[in-house]
C-alpha cells in the first residue's frame, strides 16, 4: 500500500455503554493489569491502565491520524455514557500508537475496564456492547483471574537491521549530508535485538521501568512498551503542554562528576543547537492552533538515571470560537507535531528522506504518538522512545530502539555511546538481577 491510501479497519459495536465510578485507593496502578492485553500510560503513580479489548480502530498511511480520530468520534457519539468522576481520564478512553512513517500503522483500542488515578482522586470504568450490559463489576472481583508476574530468565541481545560499525557508517553519512547542506539536523536510530529464555511478562518489564523512571511516562499499547521522557503533547481543557527533549550526556553514576556534566550539557554549542531545532519545530507546528504561547528562552537538566537531557516545556492556550470551532482534539495535535525535529530532524521533509535513504531499518512505532485520548478530544500523547516492541510471532523476542540527533558537529563514536545510553532503561528492565 503506498503513503497516499489509507486504510481503515474498525471493530467497534454500536452503541457501546461506559460507566464511570469513584473508588478507593487501587494501590500500585500497573500491579493490576494482567500478562495479555496489558495497556498502560502511568507517571509517578497517576495515570490509566486498561485491559480487554472492546473495540479496535486500526488505520493506514498518511491520514491514518485523522481516519482514527474519526472513527473515535463516531464511537463516542454511539455510546451510552455515565461518569460520575468527571476527570480527564474518566468516561471513555482510548489508548492508542501510531507509526513513525506514513506507510505505517495506526492503532487505537477501547479496554473493557480502566482503572485511572489523579491525585487523591481513583476511579473504575468499565466499556461493554448494550447487548452484553450486565452489573458493574467490582475491581476486586475484576482482579481474581491474574496470574503472578514472571521473570523473562536469561536475556540475550544481537545486533538488529545495522551491525555497530554499519550504524557508526550511517552516522557518518548524516554528518556528511548536513555539512553538503541537505539538512540541518537529522535523527538517526537503530534497533538491538532481544531473545528471551521464556516468554517476556510485559508487567515484568513495566513494573521495573516505572520504578526506575518515575519522571517518565511508562506505557503499553498493543505491542509497544517502554517508559519515555518526552510528552509530544497534553491537552487538558483549552491548555497545551509539550516537553521537548533534545542534547544528551550519559550520567557517570557519580554525583559529583554528573552535576559538572549537567553544566557541561547546559553549556554545549552541539547540544544547544540540537535543542534550539527541536523546540523551533514544536513551536512552530503549535502556532496554528493556539491564541499565545510560552517558550522558554533557555533549557533545563532534566536528570535521569541513565542520561541528562536539555529539556524545554512548551505551553500553549487553544484558539477557540467562530474561527476555530472547538479547537483541535489531542489527536489531532500529535498528527500536526509529528515528527518533531527531536525524533526526526530539520527541516522535516528532508531529514524524512535522508532517514529513508540511509538509516537501513523499518522504525515501526518506534519514535511515533503513544498515548490516550478521551470523549472530549483531550489526552496526554507521548513519542515512544526508550521503547521496544514485541515480535507479534514470538512472545519471547523484543525490538529494542535509541536515536540520536546529529548536527555538524557529531561524532560517530559518541554517537553510538549515547544510543547504548539510551538503550539501557529497555536492557535493565529485562535482565533479572
Amino acid at each position: 500500500m503506498t503513503a497516499e491510501m489509507t486504510a481503515t479497519s474498525r471493530t467497534a459495536p454500536h452503541p457501546l455503554v461506559v460507566r464511570t465510578v469513584a473508588i478507593d485507593d487501587p494501590g500500585a496502578l500497573l500491579d493490576l493489569v494482567p500478562r495479555h492485553e496489558a495497556l498502560a500510560w502511568v507517571r509517578r503513580g497517576d495515570g490509566l491502565v486498561g485491559w480487554g479489548r472492546v473495540a479496535e480502530i486500526r488505520t493506514h498511511g498518511t491520514k491514518r491520524f485523522a481516519e482514527a480520530e474519526r472513527a473515535w468520534h463516531d464511537t463516542v457519539q454511539h455510546s451510552v455514557v455515565r461518569d460520575e468522576v468527571s476527570l480527564p481520564g474518566s468516561g471513555p478512553i482510548a489508548f492508542g500508537s501510531f507509526s513513525f512513517a506514513d506507510d505505517g500503522e495506526g492503532v487505537l483500542v477501547v479496554p473493557r475496564v480502566v482503572v485511572g488515578r489523579r491525585g487523591s482522586s481513583a476511579w473504575l470504568t468499565t466499556i461493554e456492547p448494550a447487548a452484553q450490559i450486565g452489573p458493574a463489576p467490582a475491581l476486586a472481583a475484576v482482579l481474581d483471574t491474574r496470574e503472578p508476574v514472571l521473570a523473562p530468565g536469561a536475556v540475550s541481545f544481537t545486533a538488529g537491521a545495522l551491525s555497530v560499525a554499519g550504524w557508526r557508517d550511517v552516522v557518518a553519512q548524516g554528518v556528511e549530508a548536513i555539512r553538503r547542506g541537505e539538512v540541518d539536523k537529522v535523527v538517526l536510530a537503530r534497533d538491538v535485538n532481544a531473545t528471551a529464555e521464556r516468554e517476556i511478562d510485559p508487567r515484568w518489564v513495566l513494573s521495573r521501568l516505572a520504578a526506575g523512571y518515575e519522571s517518565c511516562w511508562t506505557f503499553s499499547v498493543d505491542g509497544i512498551l517502554g517508559a519515555t521522557p518526552e510528552l509530544l503533547i497534553r491537552s487538558d481543557k483549552g491548555l497545551v503542554t509539550s516537553r521537548v527533549l533534545a542534547g544528551t550526556i550519559r550520567r557517570t553514576g557519580d554525583d559529583d562528576a554528573d552535576v559538572a556534566r549537567a553544566a557541561i550539557l547546559a553549556h554545549s554549542s552541539k547540544d544547544l543547537e540540537e535543542h534550539e531545532y527541536a523546540v523551533a519545530s514544536v513551536a512552530h507546528s503549535l502556532e496554528p492552533f493556539c491564541s499565545s504561547t510560552n517558550v522558554p528562552d533557555v533549557p533545563f537538566v532534566l536528570h535521569l538515571p541513565n542520561v541528562l537531557h536539555l529539556a524545554s516545556d512548551v505551553t500553549g492556550v487553544l484558539a477557540t470560537g467562530a474561527e476555530h470551532g472547538a479547537g483541535p482534539s489531542s489527536l489531532a495535535l500529535a498528527a500536526a507535531l509529528h515528527p518533531t525535529a527531536a525524533v526526526c530532524g530539520t527541516p522535516t521533509g528532508a531529514a524524512r528522506a535522508l532517514i529513508s535513504r540511509i538509516e537501513g531499518m523499518d522504525r515501526g512505532r518506534y519514535a511515533g504518538p503513544v498515548g490516550w485520548i478521551g470523549a472530549d478530544g483531550d489526552g496526554e500523547w507521548g513519542i515512544a522512545l526508550r521503547s521496544a516492541e514485541f515480535d507479534r510471532d514470538d512472545p519471547r523476542r523484543l525490538r529494542l530502539f535509541a536515536g540520536c540527533g546529529i548536527v555538524a558537529a557529531s561524532d560517530p563514536a559518541d554517537e553510538l555511546a549515547e544510543s547504548e545510553a539510551k538503550l539501557e532503561p529497555m536492557r535493565s528492565a529485562l535482565v533479572t538481577e
